[in-house]
């Protein structure tokens, strides 16, 4: 009998240590850079001399975008090839192994730019000892097949625009323009293609992973060997059917136990819609639209992968690992509760509303298993938090992009299987990142002889840093694009040039706001110094950055804002009503700059800066 009591408390001694696999092992570290979207400015066309144009400063070749075309995008095309770098080099100096990349990690899949990636990549394992993981990305692969493809704005000599193209079939002719590039290097890549260049970051096993699956692998945990692995790896086993047709496409989704007891989960959120009319042409993009959407399509086109990952998340359970899942897209709303009030404001089409994936897509996912996720796609530093009916909670993430600000990625440690922290780390410092700025100098120069109605602001080439630089960016984004294609004309008149003043005051509720500064230890002379416009440009840094604006904003300013908004919200017009519910909400998110997770007690904690 005592001999049988001590078999079994042996055997219960081993399930509590295999479900507490990393509870006592030193702290494991992730990094998660999103949205690297990187352009190979330096890199060499297989099947074209052309190397681009020579910097009047350093004599050096490269080949990059106009400063036009940037500051008319959300990412950076050409800077931020030079903070991709620096945010490796933080890594390494922090002795951080594991990083993930969950998607847009390239600017549209061409080759030359996937090559340059994967060279890099390549170059940090071997010094570095780095095992990276990588996740498919709506800019990775345009459509699910390779297509022609060109790029109107890249910079050319004299400061003009310069055309490279995969195909002669695609351009127009137009007066006064360089003669275009024609390469091969400039195709937008297919899953094919982006996955052979990638395929030593997760896409594929590797003998040092201890596990490694997809949806369409047929065997188990406790059978798993390499070789099953690998014979069931290639891409034509890892197929779908696209819902309502005969066609059939590739899913590059994974999971990988690089380090014992630690499983990531790398799902691959590309839902392309098929039309509604065929080629009935094998392989052919154009049957496809593009996969901005993410996950509101993949629950509608890509149900496998709800019922992959319940199974995913109940193995991970029985056997004692900490699932951690990392996609391109956002799994929950990334708006601070504010989605509502920015449909009615500013419409259902505009502000990315598109891209907020539906509490359906949250439900799911949080049913299926998934405590802790993160994404990108957005460009924002964010943490969604979302519990279900049944009190699942899930913690959605979202890194930040290097190429837009607030530059940056996050450091995941996990401290045991239910301890987490999460660490955003802010690029500033970019060596090399104002190298290219007299190639704008010679642009700006062009513009001006052209007479250009829309030339940008000259001081961005000022930046004092990568960080300033990346600020510049979203204020020229924000004048160039933002306010004319999202804001409602009519609001818009009606606010930027009013004084904070003017919108303290709007109520004429003069007893009630002196209380209220006398409170909060202002005075009427403080909301004088900003104006509306000042007002919409932070909302799109606390938008963009979250937490991460609030030091540069200032405490001060940011309770002016919140005693504003608590008179707009009485007031008679609706919009303004609806832009302080807005601007009220996005100051006060989750935290996400540095924080704690219990998946225990489903709570998050912010740590605060020393």
């Amino acid at each position: 009998m005592l001999r049988i009591s001590g078999l079994l408390l042996l055997l219960f001694s081993f399930n509590v240590c295999k479900s507490q696999q990393i509870e006592k092992k030193t702290a494991v570290k992730i990094a998660f850079i999103a949205d690297v979207h990187l352009n190979d400015i330096f890199g060499k066309f297989q099947d074209n001399d052309y190397h681009g144009i020579k910097n009047p400063v350093t004599g050096e070749y490269a080949n990059i975008r106009t400063m036009g075309s940037q500051l008319r995008s959300t990412r950076i095309f050409n800077e931020n090839y030079f903070a991709f770098l620096a945010a490796l080099n933080d890594i390494a100096k922090r002795g951080i192994k594991q990083v993930a990349l969950p998607g847009d990690f390239s600017d549209d899949g061409q080759p030359i730019h996937v090559r340059g990636l994967r060279k890099i990549l390549d170059e940090y394992s071997k010094k570095y000892g780095m095992s990276f993981f990588v996740t498919t990305g709506n800019h990775d692969a345009v459509k699910p097949f390779a297509q022609d493809a060109a790029k109107t704005d890249f910079l050319g000599k004299d400061g003009k625009e310069q055309i490279i193209s995969s195909s002669k079939n695609i351009l127009k002719k137009q007066e006064n323009q360089l003669e275009p590039i024609i390469t091969s290097d400039i195709k937008d890549g297919g899953y094919k293609e982006t996955l052979d260049e990638m395929a030593a970051f997760g896409f594929y096993p590797k003998k040092e992973y201890l596990y490694w699956e997809t949806p369409f692998s047929t065997y188990k945990y406790q059978d798993y060997n390499f070789d099953k692995a690998l014979k069931e790896s290639a891409l034509e086993k890892r197929i779908y059917a696209v819902k309502d047709t005969n066609l059939f496409l590739p899913d590059a989704s994974y999971l990988v136990e690089p380090i014992k007891g630690v499983w990531l989960l790398a799902i691959d959120g590309n839902a392309y819609v098929p039309n509604q009319k065929l080629s009935g042409l094998p392989n052919n993009p154009n049957d496809f639209s593009n996969a901005t959407t993410g996950y509101n399509n993949v629950i509608i086109y890509k149900k496998h992968l709800i019922d992959w990952v319940k199974k995913i998340s109940a193995e991970a359970k029985k056997n004692g690992k900490i699932l951690i899942a990392f996609s391109h897209y956002p799994l929950v709303d990334f708006n601070d509760n504010a989605t509502p009030e920015i449909k009615q404001l500013f419409g259902s089409d505009k502000m990315q509303m598109p891209r907020v994936p539906s509490e359906e897509v949250a439900q799911l996912f949080a049913d299926a298993g998934i405590q802790i996720h993160f994404g990108g796609h957005m460009h924002i530093n964010d943490t969604g938090v979302y519990t279900s009916p049944k009190g699942n909670t899930l913690f959605n993430i979202q890194a930040p992009s290097i190429a837009g600000y607030m530059p940056g990625y996050k450091i995941l440690t996990i401290k045991s299987n239910s301890d987490l922290e999460v660490e955003t780390v802010v690029v500033r410092s970019v060596p090399k990142f104002n190298s290219l700025f007299p190639f704008y100098n010679e642009e700006y120069a062009h513009l001006q002889e052209i007479k250009s109605p829309t030339i940008w602001n000259k001081n961005i080439l000022k930046a004092k840093d990568y960080e300033d630089f990346t600020r510049w960016h979203l204020k020229e984004l924000v004048r160039l694009r933002f306010l004319p294609e999202d804001f409602p004309a009519d609001f818009l008149a009606s606010i930027v040039k009013l004084s904070g003043k003017d919108l303290l005051e709007i109520n004429k509720n003069t007893a009630g706001i002196e209380k209220q500064l006398k409170i909060n230890n202002l005075t009427l002379h403080d909301f004088e110094s900003w104006t509306g416009s000042d007002m919409i440009f932070d909302f799109y840094r606390l938008k963009n950055a979250d937490e991460l604006a609030i030091p540069e904003i200032g405490n001060k300013r940011l309770k002016q804002y919140q005693l504003v908004c608590e008179q707009l919200a009485k007031s008679s017009d609706e919009k303004m009503v609806l832009w302080s519910k807005i601007v009220s909400k996005t100051m006060n998110g989750n935290p996400s700059n540095h924080f704690k997770i219990n998946l225990s007690t489903n709570k998050i904690s912010k740590i605060l800066s020393h």
